[in-house]
C-alpha cells in the first residue's frame, strides 16, 4: 500500500511539473515599452520641399528641378507635346532663348516616338525626353555641342 501511494504521489508530482512547465511555455502578451500616442498627438509626415531653380549652380545641381518641372507637365497631361514642356520650363524660370525642342510629328505627319527638349545652362545642357517609345520620361545633363546647342538635327522653332 505504501508503494502504491508512493507511485501515486510520484505520478501526481510529475503531472504537476508537466502542467507548470507547459504553462511557462505559452506565449505571453508583449510588454509595452512606450505608451501609445494620444489620439490628438498624431505625428505628421513631413514631405521634402520641392526643388527650386538655382541659376548660379551647375546644370547637374539643377537637374532635380528640371525633372520636377517636366514630371509636373506629364502629370497634368500624359500626352504632352514639346510646347507644353517649353512653356512649363519658361514659367519655372529657365531662359526660353536657351531652349531647343524637337518636333511632335515626323516629316510624314505621324506622331513622333518621343519629343526631346533641352536648355543650355551654365555651359552644359539639361536634356529631357518623353514619349511612348522612350519608356516614359528621362532627364540628363549632357555636354553642349560645338554649335552651342544641345540637340542634334533639325529642331522646331520656339516662336511663340
Amino acid at each position: 500500500m505504501v508503494r502504491r501511494r508512493f507511485g501515486e504521489a510520484a505520478l501526481a508530482l510529475a503531472g504537476a511539473v508537466l502542467v507548470f512547465g507547459l504553462a511557462a511555455c505559452t506565449a505571453q502578451p508583449p510588454v509595452a515599452t512606450t505608451p501609445p500616442p494620444s489620439p490628438g498627438a498624431r505625428p505628421t509626415p513631413t514631405a521634402a520641399p520641392p526643388p527650386t531653380l538655382a541659376p548660379n549652380l551647375s546644370a547637374t545641381e539643377n537637374l532635380a528641378f528640371f525633372d520636377h518641372v517636366n514630371q509636373g507637365v506629364i502629370a497634368a497631361d500624359a500626352n504632352a507635346g514639346g510646347r507644353a514642356f517649353i512653356d512649363a520650363l519658361v514659367v519655372a524660370g529657365f531662359d526660353k532663348a536657351a531652349m531647343q525642342v524637337s518636333r511632335d510629328e515626323t516629316t510624314i505627319g505621324e506622331p513622333a516616338d518621343s519629343v526631346q527638349f533641352a536648355v543650355a545652362f551654365q555651359g552644359e545642357c539639361l536634356v529631357g525626353q518623353y514619349g511612348p517609345k522612350s519608356g516614359g520620361y528621362h532627364g540628363a545633363v549632357r555636354p553642349a555641342l560645338g554649335t552651342g546647342g544641345c540637340l542634334i538635327g533639325q529642331t522646331r522653332p520656339i516662336d511663340w
